[in-house]
């Protein structure tokens, strides 16, 4: 069981990340051909997506948004090809509702092949594989992958003059690759300084941002051991467990010592959880299961149980013969050892009250990201619960002051009943966004949250009780009233959001605005899409300039537009500071020329504006995911970024206010 309980932490674990821009190449490719009889071969191509990407297929339909996989055969000398491209697997194939379309693709290894017919001894092919893939944070813009094949059959030659002259093109073919291997590189205006490579060495640093969410997590999570504190699980422990070391002991001193030793004990059981979680997952796979659909409804679905049972409907126990073997084994040891068994009798006992809580907040502790953030999280829950324990054991007549155990500790449970199912819907709401399903959109969010706040108020004010606690008492105290009094304000706060306010202070948590039926805040941001035109008009205002690296077939993109750009604070920031260039590398309008450039010893033709500002990416800033932010002064050099996916506004709102600095200097 606590192998089960362990793996539902661990899923818990992963909630938004600070994706860092980066170079992506999640999909290697191996080319290669093979002749199945004298005068007939294959070109096959083996395709190896990385975990947790996945490549669209052939199948896919362009007009559906991604790119799908296409073979541009740039030279076939002494070949033909018969029939088009087959694949060893068929490709997954699911509906979409944001891009209302049939998508299809494929994960792990496939294998796409050409069949072609030999028509001379000697043959060179020659070809561009152009394709595009996504995980479950970033897409990578269509990318192109070069290959060139030679091979003899065994047909009868046509004429001796024939080889030689395809021996004669592969040599004049290797003169013009020559040549563009020297010229390339200045072939996109990479000279000049807008297409210069950007200098990262002066970018955000994220170890500032780790620790003060370290510090953030560490306190949210002894918030949370506090609260626990107040739970009947967990307060009539302090006084039974106290009393029983001062009887127990042959000094108060030596009481004193064990009791601390107790705490002790209990803050490295629950920091070895925390270290568990991260040593099992790692930060990395705890980030993309955070934004994993599936992960999420399973999140909503943990919560809603969690505060079912806080509202009386069942308890959520662990088996009691552990709580018994544990408790007999501290009887049977003694010393040190018994006192850490007696600490892990507690954690067991107290279960049904503090797995929601720990649950709950352990969501909250790997939010930064950080590798330490579960375990920095536990710490700080486990020394709220340990505090008491050593205080009273320090000054046991506090425990007589210490207020009794009652029906008090009930409403804490009820109360937190109603929080962890207001949180659950923030779960969900990430699932309907990624499935498009729209059952759940920003004023249906907000529908429910009223409802839950008032319902929390009323409670609060003794007009109702769950049955499992007996029936409501109408006379409150001084606390309950306040509690209730700041329950249908936040209630009020969130009314007018019906009809489009902004809500800053629950941004975070609310769907985006652009799920909004009705909205009073339409206005749009004027966006270039070419990026010396950008660049000019930015010059010409004397503004810096704010790029999206976006895509047609970005979910992510679109995420990152309703929940962070479209909100009203940073809307107007934007607005009123900066240019927008807004790139789009999935943009299939053809270029007037084609460009060639070299990359990676490779010759690529860049035939698209997509094309162009992927390249543009790439080589001024040694990435190709989306979506990517950065902001540049009027020379093309960096103020501040880059900034990628991650839905937290106030860490977006210090990246522009970064930017603006920078450029006023």
């Amino acid at each position: 069981m606590i192998r089960v309980f362990s793996v539902i932490l661990i899923l818990l674990a992963a909630f938004g990340n600070v994706a860092s821009g980066q170079f992506m190449q999640p999909v290697s490719w191996e080319v290669s051909s093979k002749m199945t009889d004298d005068s007939h071969g294959t070109v096959l191509m083996k395709a190896s997506i990385e975990n947790g990407w996945h490549m669209y297929s052939h199948e896919l339909d362009p007009a559906a948004g991604p790119s799908p996989l296409q073979v541009k055969w740039d030279k076939l000398e002494g070949v033909e090809l018969n029939g088009g491209l087959k694949s060893d697997q068929k490709p997954h194939v699911q509906f979409d509702s944001m891009f209302n379309a049939e998508l299809s693709w494929w994960t792990g290894t496939v294998t796409v092949s050409q069949d072609f017919t030999a028509t001379s001894k000697n043959f060179a092919i020659e070809g561009t594989i152009r394709y595009s893939a996504c995980d479950d944070e970033n897409c990578i813009p269509p990318t192109k992958e070069t290959f060139s094949l030679t091979g003899t059959a065994n047909v009868a030659a046509s004429s001796e003059a024939a080889d030689e002259a395809l021996a004669d093109t592969a040599s004049v073919d290797s003169l013009v690759a020559a040549v563009v291997d020297k010229e390339a590189e200045g072939s996109v205006s990479s000279s000049d300084k807008l297409w210069a490579p950007v200098d990262f060495s002066d970018a955000d640093s994220s170890d500032a941002e780790n620790t003060t969410s370290l510090i953030y997590i560490f306190i949210t999570c002894f918030i949370g051991g506090f609260v626990a504190l107040l739970t009947p699980c967990v307060w009539p422990m302090i006084p039974l467990t106290v009393s029983f070391f001062l009887k127990k002991g042959k000094s108060r001193a030596k009481s004193v010592a064990d009791a601390f030793i107790y705490g002790a004990s209990i803050i490295v059981i629950y920091l070895l959880l925390g270290l568990l979680i991260t040593a099992i997952f790692g930060a990395s796979s705890l980030n993309a299961m955070s934004t994993s659909a599936v992960c999420n409804i399973i999140f909503f679905l943990l919560l809603v149980v969690f505060a079912v049972s806080f509202f009386g409907a069942f308890d959520i126990k662990l088996p009691s013969s552990w709580a018994n073997k544990m408790d007999s084994t501290a009887e049977k040891t003694t010393g040190l050892l018994s006192i850490f068994f007696m600490a892990f009798t507690l954690t067991l006992v107290s279960f049904s009250c503090t797995g929601p809580i720990i649950g709950t907040l352990l969501v909250e502790a790997a939010s930064t990201g950080d590798k330490f953030g579960p375990a920095i999280g536990m710490f700080g829950f486990s020394l709220a619960l340990a505090i008491p324990f050593c205080l009273f054991a320090m000054f046991p007549s506090w425990l007589q002051s210490a207020p009794r155990s009652g029906g008090w500790m009930n409403t804490v449970k009820v109360v937190l009943g109603f929080i962890e199912l207001a949180l659950s819907l923030k779960f969900l709401s990430v699932a309907d966004l990624a499935y498009g399903w729209h059952i759940l959109d920003r004023e249906a969010f907000l529908a429910l949250w009223i409802v839950i706040f008032a319902l929390l108020g009323c409670y609060l004010l003794g007009k109702f009780n769950f049955s499992h606690y007996g029936p409501a008492d109408s006379s409150i105290g001084t606390v309950r009233f306040f509690l209730a009094m700041i329950s249908f304000s936040f209630t009020v706060y969130l009314v007018p959001g019906l009809w489009g306010a902004p809500l800053k202070g629950v941004s975070a948590f609310v769907p985006p605005l652009f799920t909004q039926d009705f909205n009073l805040y339409g206005n749009e941001l004027k966006e270039y899409n070419d990026y010396e035109e950008g660049m000019r008009a930015a010059k010409a205002e004397g503004k810096p300039v704010l790029i999206d690296f976006s895509g047609y077939g970005c979910v992510n993109c679109r995420k990152m537009e309703g929940a962070v750009l479209d909100e009203a604070n940073v809307h107007n920031m934007i607005e009123n500071n900066f240019v927008v260039i807004k790139l789009m590398v999935d943009e299939k309008k053809a270029l007037p020329e084609p460009m060639e450039v070299i990359e990676n010893g490779k010759k690529v033709v860049l035939d698209t504006y997509g094309d162009r500002w992927s390249y543009l990416q790439r080589y001024k800033f040694q990435a190709n995911a989306q979506p990517y932010y950065v902001i540049l002064n009027n020379e093309g050099e960096l103020l501040s970024g880059p900034f990628s996916y991650d839905e937290n506004i106030p860490k977006f709102t210090q990246f522009l206010e970064k930017g603006i600095d920078g450029y006023q200097k």
